[in-house]
């Protein structure tokens, strides 16, 4: 059987503006369990360097039922920091026969 592990993604919430009016945000840990950690494609990291030059890290699988916002997020795991790059993509719950349907990718966070 399949198990993922648990990260740490930092929430964002907004705490106010500052003098310019954008927004500061408040980043507040939470524990996301059983999230499976893999390798992106060697498309997918030559794809995301040429369009972005970042160089893609991993591809996380989000476990079904998960409702925290993962858009360009800070995420922990393995010991490093890493931030969500990119859009999420989301497969039909039901049509999808494991615990997983949403994956998004991270970039290495220095």
């Amino acid at each position: 059987m399949l198990k993922g592990i648990d990260i740490t993604l930092y929430s964002k919430t907004q705490t106010g503006e500052d003098r310019f009016h954008d927004p500061i945000y408040e980043e507040t840990p939470v524990t996301v369990h059983n999230v499976l950690v893999g390798e992106p494609s060697a498309e997918e990291i030559t794809t995301e360097l040429q369009l972005t030059g970042r160089r893609l890290a991993y591809t996380l699988a989000i476990p079904k039922g998960d409702t925290h916002d993962w858009t360009d997020a800070k995420v922990e795991f393995f010991g490093q920091t890493f931030r969500t790059c990119g859009g999420i993509v989301q497969g039909i719950e039901s049509m999808i026969p494991l615990r997983w349907n949403k994956k998004v990718q991270v970039v290495r966070f220095e």
